[in-house]
């Protein structure tokens, strides 16, 4: 497939200080990739490089079939939803959504034609007359996505654009804009600290950690096949724990947890020690306290309504489980014992 974007070893730095460090990835036509990862890991920088908000310090960048990388965000076809959604507060939905288009040579009524399909794109017909104050927080936010579509841009670029929105908003947006993506076929790079987000939105997600990138794939090899301990931690949480690789059979291993035996893809690892992975969702907790699996005590016990989230000290280590059992809450002080459910773990190659 066509490349959209394309980092060639990109260095950013502010005197000694490296923002990003020799990155190399491209984005294909018409997908939606995320950059993801903690504060501070680069991933702004990374969208403000492509975007031209920022110059590189080392390294080339290519938007399209078109070298990029000394021109001015002026001069680049993309265009940015911001954090903030920046809308101008004295101008209304209409006048916000017309301003880039009306910086172009278009006439009077193709520019107010753009942008009324613009607004209906993002479910706002009839909302032009009003004033960003006048309308609530997801509102504001598919104003700055109208504004930043009617440019049709060859890559269009949302940094953290749900986190000023409550939790019940945010995965409406964020599917509306998945919704948005895929019906237009917009190459889109999408920055998020979250990683239920990421997960739910991208075609490929890049896990940045410490200015270079971690790993990169579907949110599903991310998932289920972490490269190491940091990967398997920071998308959807980790239980890790130490195991011992006993044999291996093809592509299995035979893996013992705590004296539990388990098979597992054994993903080019020598047999001996080894890091396991284990999402909270993987443990299965049982009331009555069996010789041939691992005893644990409750710690901690919170209920969410949905599921139970508990803490546990084991032979393994403390443990954190969540549990969709909603009939019987154990409480703090409860000896159980544990057993896997077969998805959910995963051996760590890089420890």
């Amino acid at each position: 497939m066509e490349k959209a974007v394309e980092f060639k070893h990109v260095t950013k730095a502010y005197g000694d200080v490296q923002a990003v460090r020799d990155l190399s990835f491209t984005i294909e036509y018409g997908k939606l990739v995320t950059l993801l990862g903690p504060s501070g890991c680069g991933k702004t920088t990374t969208l403000r490089l492509i975007a031209g908000l920022e110059m590189v310090t080392e390294g080339n960048v290519f938007i399209g079939d078109k070298e990029v990388t000394r021109l001015s965000a002026s001069d680049r076809d993309v265009s940015m939803v911001f954090q903030s959604y920046a809308l101008f507060p004295h101008m209304t939905v209409m006048q916000n959504v017309s301003y880039g288009l009306t910086m172009s040579r278009m006439s009077k009524a193709e520019v107010s034609e753009k942008a009324h399909e613009g607004l209906n794109l993002v479910g706002l017909t009839g909302f032009g007359g009003r004033l960003p104050s006048e309308l609530s927080g997801g509102q504001q936010q598919r104003v700055a996505v109208a504004r930043a579509l009617v440019l049709e841009p060859e890559v269009l670029l949302f940094d953290e654009p749900l986190s000023n929105l409550d939790a019940k908003l945010r995965r409406r947006v964020r599917e509306e804009i998945r919704e948005l993506q895929q019906k237009l076929g917009l190459t889109t790079v999408y920055v998020t600290h979250d990683q239920e987000e990421a997960l739910a939105v991208s075609d490929r997600i890049i896990v940045m950690n410490e200015a270079v990138i971690a790993q990169e794939g579907t949110p599903h090899q991310l998932y289920e096949e972490p490269v190491n301990l940091f990967v398997s931690d920071f998308i959807g949480d980790a239980n890790l724990v130490k195991a011992e690789i006993i044999s291996i059979d093809g592509d299995d291993a035979e893996v013992n947890i705590g004296g539990i035996l388990v098979k597992l893809p054994h993903r080019g690892i020598p047999t001996g020690e080894v890091d396991v992975a284990i999402r909270p969702q993987a443990i299965r907790l049982n009331r009555t306290v069996n010789k041939d699996e691992i005893s644990a005590t409750i710690l901690k016990s919170s209920y969410l309504g949905d599921h139970i989230e508990y803490t546990l000290e084991s032979t393994l280590g403390e443990l954190f489980v969540i549990d969709n059992q909603m009939e019987k809450q154990f409480e703090s002080g409860s000896a159980v014992s544990i057993t896997f459910r077969t998805n959910g773990l995963s051996m760590i190659p890089e420890s």
